[in-house]
């Protein structure tokens, strides 16, 4: 099973989960003048960013809208990013957010889970119900791939939907984690944890240690930390036995060099910096 080698990855490497989500603007000035072109550019940032973090990371989620709007370009780096991180041994979630069925749904699998956009990990909404996620299951069960579906996301507008009360007084996203949760016991590694997996916003701490009981087999994918309020702390307690848990930063890594003075010229190792200093304040809270 794919969780297995995540769960190895983060009780060699730390939680971190490096958000590949590259704008062409975030380049260095310097970097983008050597390298003009949208394709060779956002590959080459990424490249730079993955062996700088390699050894420091648990996994990387590369967000393929950020690819998307540039066009076949961009497409193009998404597809090389894909390739180098497997090439490495990477573990990769495509941050996909598919959501549909029947034939529909079908094609995504294929097109994410095989091919030239070939990843680990696809994220996934559930939203027009379980059958939605019916056509991935054969890769799951037979392919070692896994998913991410939605849960409770960390963005302010969770409140909409997410949170509405249900007839026995629990909330939406407490209803779709246990389905999940349910579901993904049919997909257990010997870690303990499914490859179905859930996203897991770490911004109301309060809930955490009812989430992690409730939600005893499913691995998380957690953003939230840093800009959104998150801290490692809160982290701590959506984890099971210091694992269960992968926390994405994007842009706090991918941009670590603009906080540091003359950063342009060494930004992969402010990223591996940046990566550092999240492993390590995570594996503190931990340890406490």
């Amino acid at each position: 099973m794919i969780i297995d080698k995540l769960f190895k990855k983060v009780a060699e490497n730390g939680h971190v989960c490096v958000g590949l989500d590259t704008d062409y603007s975030y380049l260095p000035v310097a970097f983008a003048e050597r390298h003009p072109a949208i394709e060779d550019g956002l590959f080459e940032f990424n490249k730079a960013l993955i062996d700088a973090t390699l050894d420091v990371a648990a996994c990387y989620k590369v967000q393929i809208a950020y690819y998307e709007s540039y066009g076949l370009a961009g497409l193009r780096a998404y597809q090389k990013t894909l390739a180098y991180l497997r090439s490495k041994d990477a573990v990769i979630i495509a941050d996909i957010k598919r959501g549909d069925i029947a034939k529909t749904a079908e094609m995504y699998a294929k097109a994410h889970f095989t091919g030239d956009f070939e990843a680990d990990f696809i994220t996934l909404s559930p939203y027009m119900g379980l059958d939605s996620l019916n056509p991935y299951l054969p890769y799951i069960e037979k392919q070692h791939k896994g998913a991410f579906v939605l849960i409770r996301t960390s963005n302010e507008g969770a409140k909409d939907i997410e949170y509405l009360p249900t007839d026995n007084n629990q909330r939406v996203y407490h209803v779709v984690g246990r389905k999940i949760n349910e579901m993904g016991k049919a997909y257990l590694g010997q870690c303990g944890f499914s490859s179905i997996g859930g996203v897991m916003g770490c911004t109301h701490a309060d809930e955490a240690s009812e989430i992690r009981a409730m939600l005893d087999s499913t691995f998380f994918l957690i953003p939230g930390y840093g800009a959104q309020g998150g801290k490692a702390e809160d982290i701590a307690k959506y984890l099971r036995n210091k694992n269960g848990g992968v926390v994405n930063s994007s842009r706090g890594i991918l941009l670590a060099y603009r906080k540091q003075e003359h950063g342009e010229e060494d930004f992969a190792g402010c990223a591996r910096a940046e990566a550092i200093r999240m492993r390590d304040d995570i594996l503190g809270a931990i340890a406490k």
